[in-house]
């Protein structure tokens, strides 16, 4: 399928393909979160915000658990669906585009045409950011985001993560839901209790006092005996 060109002279092509469903994907921070305005002060205010009580180390795990939700909303509404957004921003271009071809532009149409543009390589540069990030290319600062190199290194590492057939007690497992479910069972039979015959202390024979020497251990102390324990 071939999109809008954007500020390109070409037209990307898009290839899809079902993607398997291996469950939840961890959340990370992305680098390109700082570039944003107001990401700072919105982590600082956030942070502080935050009134927990207890020893330090419960504290601080409790800030990040709350920080983490914070910071997955606010990525729903300034690094969320970029793809979306630059579409848009590529169709009012195109749009713009064709009105200045057909008609004089007008002042106000040529603001917006360089604001429109200026947003695209914005939200451009901060996806490509994003998929830098993904393709865990550190030292990769500059270039196209449709290089050889980069899908080459995003494509390697998504093979060499890719959990394809395993062997559990000698059966081949294939597909994603066995060997979720095989995953699973082995770390669910690491961390359950296990049922383990323990010695009880029914059976057992234990001495007992009698009633006189029961007695003895509640019968108030004589003066005497108060005496040879301060005294003697």
């Amino acid at each position: 399928m071939a999109k809008l060109r954007g500020l390109s002279d070409h037209c990307p092509l898009v290839l899809s393909a079902d993607e398997e469903d291996w469950g939840p994907r961890p959340s990370r921070m992305l680098k390109c979160w700082k570039d944003i305005p107001g990401y700072n002060l919105f982590v600082r205010d956030k942070w502080n915000s935050f009134q927990v009580d207890g020893w330090g180390g419960y504290v601080l795990k409790e800030k990040l658990k709350m920080i983490k939700v914070a910071l997955k909303e606010w990525h729903k509404t300034h690094a969320q669906n970029l793809p979306s957004r630059i579409d848009n921003l590529k169709i009012r271009l195109s749009t713009l585009d064709e009105k200045g071809e057909e008609d004089d532009i007008s002042e106000e149409d040529l603001v917006e045409l360089h604001g429109v543009s200026h947003d695209i390589h914005s939200l451009s540069r901060l996806h490509a950011s994003i998929s830098w990030q993904q393709s865990r290319s550190l030292w990769l600062k500059e270039g196209d985001a449709n290089s050889k190199y980069f899908h080459s290194v995003l494509a390697s590492r998504r093979r060499r993560n890719a959990l394809s057939v395993i062997q559990v007690d000698g059966v081949t497992l294939e597909g994603v839901n066995p060997i979720r479910q095989a995953v699973f069972s082995h770390f669910e039979s690491h961390f359950q209790a296990p049922n383990v015959d323990r010695p009880g202390v029914d059976d057992l024979q234990f001495k007992r006092l009698n009633p006189m020497e029961i007695g003895g251990l509640t019968k108030p102390f004589s003066e005497t005996e108060v005496k040879l324990a301060v005294w003697d």
